[in-house]
């Protein structure tokens, strides 16, 4: 119930912050006139958006501002497949950035400063490799592309307003692992507490509009927006964590995670890189939930708390998404908005993503082994 008050409370934030406009200024950071430079910017944006929002809506967006700055269509192939593979890689390191992590924080399996300590780095390298192999297939200049007029959010409030929007939308989802550490309050209480705090901002700046009773003004305020939040993405969730909860009653879980550790001698990198390559072909929430009843936490070693079973566990599910087009939420999306076939995404992307995901692995282990 956790994990899904808590998704229900972001996504109901970032869908006000979209609605409202406060995505526009990252859409006018974009803007250049070279091909890799766009390419870099792309990266780094959906990079670090995906770790504050989460790798769906943070793909969703970064498509959209895409077809704006890109006309042709092959270019804009090669930057959507680099926002999937940045999308993912982002998600992994932030405790909030994806569905998988936000589980296995809500259990208190990962602290928030433990997995962005740890995991940053490999998560950074495992979307540089690819985006540096990718970039050398882009040359030139874009052709100069004039946005098609403004959204009707942008009608509604200033620039200086629908700034504020956005750093209070966003602003207060990093607030939340603080909020967290600080009150030790479960997370979602964290999130709604910031979805207070957006929806009175937003009610303030309406009341002062003379078109704030108009319905166009009404489709965009939180009450609102809090009937049409995706409730399908919420139910699948559930019966996801409804089915792992009986597989884990009956003891099914905990004899299939001996066999692994059987099979693999204990070495946890084997089994949560194998986790992380199944994650691309089944999805990744299934894997992490089944992952979290078939092992228990030690009080010390790899299966404690921040343990390296559990840190890598987040980042091979998440990272591992990108292997595959339909490895994960965000590169589903992409498949749709951009017409990207699974065929030319496995020829093109699958191996550059790989080669990403590995390295990360043993920066991880150099990491581990030297540094902690």
């Amino acid at each position: 119930a956790t994990t899904l008050f808590f998704l229900m409370g972001a996504m109901t934030i970032v869908e006000v912050v979209d609605q409202n406009g406060g995505f526009n200024f990252v859409r006018d950071l974009m803007q250049t006139k070279s091909k890799k430079a766009l390419l870099w910017r792309i990266t780094f944006m959906t990079f670090f958006l995906s770790a504050i929002l989460d790798n769906l809506t943070t793909s969703i967006v970064m498509i959209m501002i895409l077809r704006k700055l890109v006309q042709d269509h092959k270019d804009r192939l090669i930057y959507a497949s680099l926002v999937v593979i940045a999308a993912n890689s982002g998600g992994a390191f932030s405790p909030i950035g994806d569905v998988t992590t936000i589980m296995v924080w809500n259990k208190g399996l990962i602290t928030a400063s433990g997995v962005i300590k740890e995991i940053f780095i490999p998560s950074v390298i495992s979307v540089l490799i690819p985006a540096y192999i990718m970039s050398l297939s882009l040359h030139g200049e874009l052709s100069e592309v004039k946005f098609d007029g403004t959204t009707t959010a942008s009608e509604d409030f200033t620039s200086a307003q629908r700034k504020v929007v956005f750093a209070t939308g966003v602003g207060g989802l990093i607030f939340v692992p603080i909020f967290k550490s600080i009150t030790h309050l479960p997370p979602f209480v964290g999130i709604l507490l910031v979805l207070g705090a957006l929806w009175t901002v937003t009610e303030i700046f309406y009341s002062h509009l003379p078109k704030a009773h108009d319905n166009g003004g009404m489709q965009k305020r939180v009450s609102n927006i809090l009937s049409r939040i995706d409730m399908s993405t919420i139910l699948f969730f559930l019966g996801i964590l409804m089915a792992v909860a009986c597989l884990e009653s009956i003891g099914v879980l905990t004899l299939l995670g001996k066999g692994l550790n059987a099979v693999f001698d204990g070495n946890h990198y084997m089994v949560t890189g194998i986790i992380g390559v199944l994650s691309s072909i089944v999805d990744n929430v299934p894997l992490v939930a089944g992952c979290m009843g078939m092992y228990p936490v030690m009080p010390t070693g790899d299966m404690a708390v921040d343990g390296i079973f559990w840190q890598l566990l987040c980042y091979c599910a998440g990272v591992g998404g990108s292997m595959l087009i339909i490895g994960s939420a965000a590169g589903v999306v992409v498949m749709g908005l951009e017409k990207i076939t699974f065929g030319w995404y496995m020829k093109h992307v699958s191996w550059i993503a790989f080669v990403g995901y590995i390295v990360g692995i043993a920066s991880y282990w150099l990491i581990r082994t030297f540094l902690f």
